[in-house]
């Protein structure tokens, strides 16, 4: 945020002033800031040093920052005809612009922010702000106009920063290098984006030598609130989610919405019962007849421990809606068995919605002795097997180094499978997943670099764009006033004092549009 300060002298100064006496910080009750002198020097030496590169660099940013100026114009324009016309398609247009801008769609239950992301934000927001009065600086250096101070403020609860200039000096400045000095705050923060896109681009190639990228999500945290924390570990590997085998982060969110998607519906005719369930006729398991016969249950209920599986046609698989009474026909219950989820799971699969590879293509995969049964799950919750690995564990070294081969069906310890029976779109965001594993168990020390990297850059990313296309908004006391202030003064065939309406017009109404669009996007983030 550019800042005209405006204090009067009697004569413009072209260079840097060596004795000027430094207002101090204030406080207020409301405001308070902190004001930095000491790198007036260097800003203006940098700048007058490559004036005439700084120039051409800033000249584009004047283009690029009408460019944002004139998109965000018509991007408040189009919100404010929501309410009236577009009401529904602007609430999606508010989705995409949270989930683009700040990195998510809403609060969504579950979802955990640790420490470490706390200061990624915070490194990020900093980063962010300081290159953007970087450019005012310098850009103000590089017309010849030293700074007053650097500030970093507190107004009631928003911090913020900014670079003042003396107001007369500035006023003497052509227009476009007076637009040069406004636009050089947006420019950067545009150039920032495109910086991190590039780092997030080029990650993987860079690290490369010392980790895998894609080959399975490791975990990094688990939420203690999380139902995976008595499952999952740092450092686990996601291998398969309900048989789909999972590469990457990204996957493993697909597969949940998936999965969430597919929940079958809770009853809503008021002359069900309310203890009815369902069963999936797509999710089975060959249960061997050994075991049909050890765990028949005529009873609604399992004990504590046991899960209820009913038998399934396997030549037809379709999905199987069955309501299921507690004081009902005893021909609906007779066939239920009360088996252990933690046994079933390291059984051959079988049904149409598992994502079968190799052998187990055959939906039909059962044999005479086995019979294909799925588990009775409660409408509005899904039943969820993942298969994980701990391949930095010390015992799975140990085993590696005795060069013994572990069971493909995860019994041991390099991993396992297990299953969950909830509600999936919390549990989604109750772990923090990598894309990137160690090559080396020697350097797992180093696991959390990739992650970190990533997140800064996307995170990054995210607040640069935001800061810049706030200060793009036509908004009294932001870049954008400044910027369509002198821009105004190109319209020769006005009069001052109707440029000085139409601009007061222009600002109210942006500034009225943009509190509106940004109260609608809280709004959305809160719902």
């Amino acid at each position: 945020m550019a800042n005209r300060w405006a204090r009067r002298r009697r004569e413009v100064q072209t260079h840097l002033p060596l004795h000027i006496s430094h207002p101090s910080s204030s406080i207020s009750y409301w405001y308070c800031d902190f004001k930095i002198y000491n790198l007036n020097e260097h800003i203006f030496s940098f700048g007058r040093r490559y004036a005439r590169f700084l120039h051409v660099w800033f000249t584009v940013g004047v283009a690029f920052s009408f460019i944002a100026l004139l998109g965000v114009s018509l991007m408040l324009l189009w919100g404010s005809a929501g309410p009236y016309h577009l009401q529904s398609r602007d609430m999606g247009i508010n989705g995409l612009s949270v989930s683009w801008l700040f990195g998510f769609s809403s609060l969504v239950p579950g979802l955990s922010l640790s420490i470490m992301d706390v200061g990624i934000m915070i490194v990020s927001t900093l980063m962010s702000v300081a290159l953007h009065e970087f450019g005012h600086a310098v850009a103000a250096a590089s017309e010849g106009l030293p700074i007053e101070y650097i500030a970093i403020f507190l107004a009631v609860l928003f911090p913020g920063a900014l670079v003042a200039f003396n107001y007369d000096m500035l006023q003497s400045l052509p227009h476009f290098a007076a637009l040069r000095i406004y636009c050089a705050g947006i420019w950067h923060n545009l150039m920032f984006c495109a910086v991190c896109l590039l780092t997030v681009f080029l990650l993987p190639l860079m690290l490369h030598p010392l980790y895998i990228h894609n080959e399975g999500p490791m975990v990094m945290g688990v939420a203690q609130t999380s139902a995976l924390s008595g499952y999952l570990s740092p450092y686990d590997v996601i291998i398969s989610l309900d048989g789909s085998n999972i590469k990457s982060p990204q996957e493993w969110m697909n597969k949940m919405a998936q999965v969430n998607a597919q929940i079958l519906p809770k009853f809503t005719d008021l002359e069900e019962p309310l203890h009815s369930q369902a069963v999936s006729g797509r999710k089975g398991y060959c249960i061997p007849n050994s075991w049909v016969e050890n765990s028949r249950n005529d009873k609604f209920s399992c004990p504590d421990g046991l899960t209820a599986f009913v038998s399934i046609p396997c030549f037809n698989s379709s999905l199987l809606v069955r309501s299921i009474h507690g004081d009902g026909d005893k021909n609906k219950v007779e066939d239920r068995q009360c088996l252990t989820a933690q046994d079933v799971v390291k059984l051959k699969k079988c049904g149409d919605e598992w994502e079968l590879t190799g052998n187990d293509r055959s939906h039909c995969a059962c044999s005479e002795e086995e019979s294909c049964m799925a588990p009775v799950q409660i409408p509005g919750l899904s039943w969820v097997e993942i298969s994980y690995s701990s391949p930095y564990s010390t015992e799975c070294l140990q085993k590696r180094r005795n060069l013994s081969s572990t069971d493909s069906s995860g019994s041991t310890s390099c991993g396992g499978s297990f299953v969950y029976v909830g509600d999936v779109s919390s549990l989604a965001y109750s772990i923090q997943l990598s894309a990137y594993q160690p090559r080396w168990a020697s350097i797992i020390f180093s696991a959390y670099l990739p992650y970190v990297l990533e997140k800064v850059s996307a995170c990054t990313f995210h607040v640069s764009a935001t800061l810049g296309l706030l200060n793009s908004m036509p908004v009294y006391f932001l870049d954008g006033e400044s910027i369509l202030e002198t821009s105004f003064c190109y319209i020769t065939w006005l009069t001052p004092r109707r440029r000085h309406r139409v601009l007061r017009s222009c600002l109210v109404a942006g500034t009225f549009l943009s509190t509106i669009t940004i109260l609608r996007i809280l709004y959305s983030i809160l719902i």
